[in-house]
């Protein structure tokens, strides 16, 4: 019956907004070539990377993503404002466009009426049975991508999560025809992406944030900073209110393989009780976790543990400015919240 409502929405509501809006703009997409990046993980840095190679190639690119466009909180915007930017960068001149395109944005027909020159997925994994429900339906939307583009795009797979990304950029720009040696100078120049496993503090332990807030994402990043870390790894998560409630004990099992101290806290509770969300967290290692609900005072601890050669990993809320509690979005900087950590342990 959730589904069934759903999909009568989809159709007679966001449908009708994706028409209207690709009407009222004039099909902007028609004037651009569109590459679409889909994927649970990885395709922000994908987008980010494959826009730098772009540029650095000489392409009048445009990126639109949660990351690239201030004001926006979600990362596939709704039709209008789609449209809407389309529109603007089309009429500057812009020949390409890298869109960052999610599950929810293909079933709500956010992306309808563009058509893409490139499609390509990163992955499939375990995230959003909220609103999918089954992993088929999540893993049916996804490819819905790959049946609106005309060029379906494959890459080499690889289990290093940063050398995954950069063979998927790679194969978008070589389909756009740019030549490796510009691919590779470019990848070397690439400065990454706000939040994406972003090390904001080296000496005499590291501290990096990142955005990592599903199980394989969770578990890639720690895995990476396994290898990067001759001390202890001292994660600190938690898990967002009204959102898939599966994924909460799988995150606590991997962080209870991989980190060596787990502090748990607050991310986005909404109107759930967070500490039932660490509670649930928790129930999937056996692992003694901390608890620490107030995410401030969860990072003041992480800082305060960490020794020299150690690593503190910040996950789930990087470049985000708000965190929510209730109904009521408070002013949040991850960044911030590190550097007063650090202030407090005289760093």
């Amino acid at each position: 019956m959730v589904l069934v409502k759903q999909w009568l929405i989809n159709l007679f509501w966001h449908l009708p907004q994706a028409i209207l809006a690709n009407w009222w703009f004039g099909y902007p997409s028609r004037q651009l070539k569109v590459i679409g990046v889909t994927g649970t993980s990885g395709k922000t840095s994908v987008c980010h990377l494959l826009h730098h190679i772009l540029k650095e190639s000489g392409f009048k690119a445009i990126l639109l993503s949660t990351v690239s466009v201030p004001g926006l909180h979600v990362t596939n915007p709704g039709p209008f404002l789609l449209q809407k930017l389309l529109r603007q960068y089309a009429d500057r001149g812009y020949t390409h466009a890298v869109l960052e395109v999610t599950s929810h944005g293909l079933d709500q027909y956010r992306n309808w009426g563009i058509k893409f020159s490139y499609g390509l997925i990163t992955n499939i994994t375990h995230e959003h049975l909220d609103y999918h429900k089954t992993f088929s339906n999540y893993r049916r939307a996804k490819l819905k991508l790959l049946k609106m583009s005309r060029v379906q795009v494959k890459f080499t797979h690889s289990d290093d999560f940063i050398q995954a990304n950069q063979n998927a950029a790679a194969a978008i720009a070589e389909k756009l025809r740019v030549n490796r040696q510009t691919i590779d100078r470019a990848i070397k120049t690439f400065p990454g992406v706000v939040g994406r496993m972003e090390l904001v503090f080296k000496k005499p332990f590291k501290i990096y944030i990142d955005f990592a807030h599903k199980p394989d994402a969770l578990e890639k990043a720690l895995i990476f900073l396994r290898s990067k870390t001759k001390g202890k790894i001292i994660a600190v998560f938690g898990s967002a209110g009204l959102r898939d409630r599966t994924k909460r004990p799988m995150m606590g099992g991997i962080a209870g393989r991989l980190a060596d101290i787990t502090i748990l806290t607050a991310e986005d509770p909404r109107t759930e009780d967070v500490n039932e969300i660490i509670k649930q967290i928790a129930a999937g290692s056996r692992k003694k976790f901390i608890i620490i609900p107030d995410r401030q005072s969860a990072i003041n601890l992480a800082v305060k543990l960490a020794k020299p050669g150690d690593t503190v990993a910040c996950f789930g809320k990087s470049h985000e400015k708000s965190m929510c509690f209730g109904t009521i979005e408070y002013s949040w900087n991850e960044y911030q919240a590190v550097k007063k950590a650090l202030k407090l342990c005289n760093y």
